[in-house]
């Protein structure tokens, strides 16, 4: 290595282009220029070190655009890169090439520019280095580069060196100087892309989809959100036929997202070993590919198509940044791959080789930051779910079904929860509760509150004694946040219902005869707020045939309308349509709250049809518990459901409905990994069967005429095909901790 004070001397023997100058600005502005014109370069660059001499920093470029983007604008004095290289041993410095592709394979560097750095140090000052860049079509630098860009470090050093020693401060600014340089000898003019023949039109225009694609992604939540804007401003500016972004976890590449004529370049990626011989995989080791026409199979694979068409596989860095001196192989950990494909052959030039790994780069980002976000949405709702009614309480002269979906807005946990609890003699209590807040204390909060109601309702006591002891407890827990409840008690004897609200929306209730009021109760202060008197209820009756809503504000939203006013008009207009199937309505009720705007609060609704304690219906129901694991659940079913319809004089659908209990146990038991609940309800003109589980992912019928893509979704088996045929209607409704599938077959000559 060339030590400093052989490097002064040096530089006093060879003499150095006089650069002329009297500020630091002019100086580093002569010298850039030269640089430019005298190489041939689209980019020249001065970094100069820091005030503690441990950095070394962009004072100025000058060039055009993309090049003058891709250069870094800091790096360590000691890094093992050209430019501190070239510092350190006062030696002219090249990019090292990264090395060839395997044979038969078309490898192109993802960073389309040849870097040399030359020193700028005098006999007794050590600045810094110039480092220009050019176009890899423009040839390696030759010995003639070599000396003219040592040349022009030199004089550098020397216009600096007298600078310094007039009493000035040479050092780098806050942000680099960017100045414009542009000839024709270094423009290129590419098809597409900016007008031919005028200098920079065509770097201008490929830095616009660059630019737009940041401003897209910044505001990118969701992985859908990503693909539109990897849609709008790379398959489209770049005239690509599809994209597939791919994620790298557990040893394989899964599919995240995808546009455009995909399917085949899905089915090649999603699910392979990144250690396979595949451009992908080896895109994701560190390995870009730019493959201008056609490809081969790899020696171990034969999954790619014949056809002849350029592709390219960029790594997914998870960096917004790209630096010129850091080879594609070092230090960057990719979280995985963007796939390009195109229609027939083409070629890659240079600088669109460097705009869509800039955009790689940025796609990487986006993808990392939205697979965090989604994985601590995932965390925060796999708690509060966790912490709802696996199942909820079932008597025969009272049907129930609820719903919860959490909000979108934020990615933290709420306090919304809902219950239905068998109290002693014929009562069974429903609750809705809303803590305010989200997050983890509004999530343990609503957890105290849930265990404290149920144990007084357990306890015996009526709704308004629960409410108040609850809100008592609370205060003296010494909890900060509030909670507003509303508590049921119905005698299914007779139907009265006695009503409690801790600053809850009142109940509503469709009567038999189709219209809708309010189970009206004193409104009272939320939970948790220190009271000198005792929360009130008040007793309503309760007509057979029935249906009450209970829920919370966030299935109404704030559109400033009365909300009471908005439920009677949602809870009306969904049940014209459902009726009276109770399943159906609760899915048409919180359809609402599903649209494309965000949700910034939790929304719970619980459904409850009462039916008359003397009618025949309500003695032809009956449930059956199947445990997680059983090898004998799905035998049990079969049984269950047999004894049931015989029992009931219905032996006519016992055939059909053993099979489809069959099918859909046997998916539960498998899929869900949970314990399975059977519920069978005879009604005058068709039999309904319900099966509950914990996963909240619905099953999806595989019919061979879907896409490859649909059935990798798909349940296995083809038994949901089965179900779909003997059943009248089925569907499937998500609750706050799994799912119900539910369906009716029809009673022959009811």
């Amino acid at each position: 290595m060339e030590s400093f004070d052989a490097a002064g001397e040096g530089l006093r023997r060879r003499g150095a282009t006089r650069i002329r100058g009297t500020d630091l600005v002019t100086i580093l502005h002569s010298g850039i220029r030269e640089a430019v014109h005298r190489l041939g370069a689209v980019a020249a660059v001065v970094y100069l070190l820091d005030e503690d001499r441990n950095e070394l920093r962009a004072a100025m470029i000058g060039g055009g655009p993309p090049s003058v983007f891709t250069l870094p604008g800091r790096m360590d004095a000691e890094a093992p890169w050209a430019s501190a290289r070239a510092v350190v041993t006062g030696k002219v410095e090249v990019l090292a090439d990264p090395g060839p592709g395997e044979a038969g394979r078309q490898h192109m560097p993802s960073y389309p520019y040849v870097a040399l750095a030359a020193p700028v140090i005098s006999e007794r000052h050590r600045f810094g280095a110039i480092t220009a860049v050019r176009l890899e079509t423009h040839g390696a630098y030759g010995t003639a580069d070599r000396t003219a860009l040592r040349e022009i470090g030199d004089g550098l050093a020397a216009a600096l060196a007298e600078l310094a020693e007039s009493g000035a401060v040479v050092a780098p600014g806050p942000t680099p100087l960017l100045v414009p340089i542009l000839s024709p000898e270094t423009d290129t003019d590419m098809p597409g892309w900016g007008i031919p023949g005028v200098p920079g039109s065509v770097g201008a225009s490929l830095e616009y989809p660059l630019r737009r694609l940041a401003e897209m992604l910044n505001q990118a939540t969701t992985m859908d959100e990503v693909v539109r804007a990897a849609r709008s401003y790379v398959v489209s500016p770049f005239r690509a036929r599809s994209l597939v972004l791919a994620s790298a976890s557990e040893g394989r590449l899964w599919v995240l997202g995808h546009c455009g004529d995909s399917s085949g370049v899905v089915r090649n990626v999603h699910g392979i070993r990144l250690d396979a011989r595949t451009p992908a995989a080896e895109a994701v080791r560190g390995r870009p590919l730019f493959i201008s026409e056609g490809r081969l199979p790899a020696a171990d694979s034969d999954i790619f198509d014949d056809e002849s068409q350029a592709e390219a596989y960029l790594p997914l860095s998870g960096s917004r940044s790209y630096f010129i001196d850091l080879p594609p192989t070092g230090g960057r950990h990719a979280v995985g791959v963007c796939c390009l494909s195109f229609e027939g052959p083409r070629d890659f030039p240079p600088e669109e080789r460097a705009v869509l790994s800039t955009m790689a780069g940025w796609l990487g980002a986006a993808v990392k930051r939205v697979e965090l976000s989604a994985e601590q949405r995932a965390v925060a709702e796999s708690l509060q779910r966790r912490l709802l009614p696996s199942t909820l309480c079932e008597v025969p002269q009272l049907t129930t079904t609820a719903r919860f979906r959490p909000a979108t807005g934020t990615s933290k946990v709420g306090g919304d929860w809902y219950d239905v609890i068998k109290a002693p003699g014929e009562r069974v209590v429903l609750v809705v509760g809303d803590v305010e807040g989200h997050a983890l204390e509004s999530t343990a909060v609503m957890s105290q509150a849930r265990t404290a109601v149920t144990s007084y309702v357990t306890e015996g006591h009526s709704p308004s004694v629960v409410i108040d002891r609850t809100g008592r407890l609370l205060a003296a827990l010494g909890m900060e946040q509030l909670v507003t409840c509303c508590v049921i008690a119905l005698d299914t004897a007779d139907g009265m219902a006695q009503v409690a609200l801790a600053g809850h929306p009142a109940p509503l209730v469709q009567r038999p005869d189709g219209t809708i009021g309010t189970l009206e109760a004193p409104a009272n202060l939320p939970l948790g707020v220190t009271l000198s008197h005792a929360y009130e209820g008040r007793e309503h009756v309760v007509e057979p045939g029935s249906v009450l809503m209970l829920y919370s504000d966030g299935l109404i939203g704030c559109d400033g309308t009365d909300p009471e006013v908005r439920a009677r008009a949602l809870f009306g207009s969904s049940s014209r349509e459902t009726g009276g199937d109770l399943e159906q309505l609760a899915d048409d009720l919180i359809a609402d709250v599903l649209g494309p705007h965000q949700r910034r609060d939790d929304a719970v609704l619980l459904l409850a049809c009462y039916e008359d304690a003397g009618g025949e219906g309500s003695q032809r129901a009956g449930s059956l518990h199947i445990q997680q694991r059983d090898l004998h659940g799905v035998k049990a079913a079969r049984a269950f459901v047999d004894d049931r319809l015989n029992s009931w004089g219905l032996a006519e659908v016992s055939d059909t409905l053993r099979l489809i209990v069959s099918e859909i146990v046997t998916n539960a038991l498998i899929h869900a990994g949970s314990d399975v609940d059977v519920r069978l309800r005879a009604f005058a003109d068709h039999v309904r069967l319900e099966v509950r589980d914990s996963d909240s992912n619905p099953p999806v019928p595989s019919p061979l005429a879907l896409s490859e893509e649909e059935n990798a979704r798909a349940e296995h088996g083809r038994g949901l095909l089965i179900v779909e045929a003997l059943s009248g209607q089925w569907n499937t409704s998500p609750n706050g901790r799994g799912k119900t599938v539910w369906l009716d077959v029809a009673v022959p000559d009811a």
